[in-house]
């Protein structure tokens, strides 16, 4: 059973979808492995799996918001509605802003002043245009209609990483790529774009706790099929992976990568797909975002 993850080894994708390969390959005493196919953000692994034959031995671990955005943004030989039939969305993430120790502030509020003091004189960092910390970015930006320069980068890591060394200052990353950070204090983390507090991050307040309810970034990772994939197959894959989800060993490695588990059905999590791509539709409108 061949999982297509459209990213390179490593990234927070492929660690969810060798984390469920390994435990579907114990439910089903069959092995399930990951093939990943990275390159065109994501474009080519898409596309590929989008081409599979619907027969349930080709599966595809998403990162949701890259597969709808993307379309919107350069041409894609996939169409996320049409070439795919969802089966689980077992995990969610979201973004956290931070900002490197040496910006004298301690709040949004204090960052959301020293932005508006000084317009076009600060730079964030993303994981490149279109990704989940980009579009969050963005809909902080023109939420506060904000002079703000982006400057995207090849991936998250690069991205951290300038903000660390005070190039780009401010940056939206993922739990994964900064609670170590902010944790022992070389990045300073003001607000998590979440519901509630990160667990992880149990000092760092929500942006609605700032005052910003709006801003909200639900970054989830789906499993997929290709279309016409027999029903009893997604339903009984998504039957598998709700039950994963509840066991003590799962909760606990998704907790450690930032992630909060999710057991929902495949009519659930098509609806959560089309929202996700609506929200970020307005976004990328408002925004002007445009593929460089």
């Amino acid at each position: 059973m061949r999982i297509i993850v459209a990213y390179a080894p490593g990234g927070q994708t492929d660690t969810i979808a060798r984390l469920l390969a390994q435990k579907l390959s114990d439910r089903f005493g069959t092995q399930f492995y990951v093939e990943n196919v990275p390159g065109a953000g994501g474009n080519i692994g898409m596309a590929r799996a989008a081409q599979a034959a619907p027969d349930g031995y080709t599966l595809a671990v998403i990162d949701v918001t890259a597969s709808v955005v993307n379309p919107r943004l350069t041409k894609v030989a996939y169409d996320p509605f049409k070439d795919f039939d969802p089966i689980a969305l077992p995990a969610t993430t979201t973004q956290v802003l931070v900002v490197h120790p040496s910006l004298p502030v301690r709040t949004v509020t204090e960052l959301v002043a020293l932005v508006r003091a000084n317009p076009g004189q600060y730079s964030y960092g993303s994981a490149g245009i279109g990704s989940a910390s980009h579009l969050t970015a963005e809909l902080f930006r023109t939420s506060l209609g904000l002079d703000l320069i982006h400057v995207p980068f090849n991936g998250a890591g690069p991205a951290i990483a300038s903000t660390l060394g005070g190039h780009t200052p401010i940056a939206f990353g993922s739990p994964a790529s900064t609670v170590a950070q902010v944790n022992e204090g070389s990045l300073r983390g003001l607000a998590v774009a979440s519901r509630i507090r990160l667990a992880a991050l149990p000092q760092v307040p929500t942006m609605g706790e700032a005052g910003l309810p709006d801003i909200i970034c639900d970054a989830r990772l789906g499993m997929v099929a290709p279309a016409r994939t027999p029903h009893d197959i997604l339903a009984l894959l998504n039957r598998e992976i709700a039950k994963l989800i509840e066991l003590a060993d799962v909760k606990e490695r998704l907790a450690t990568f930032g992630f909060e588990g999710s057991a929902n059905t495949p009519e659930e999590s098509a609806t959560l797909i089309r929202a996700e791509s609506a929200k970020w539709a307005k976004v990328i409108q408002d925004a002007g975002i445009k593929m460089q």
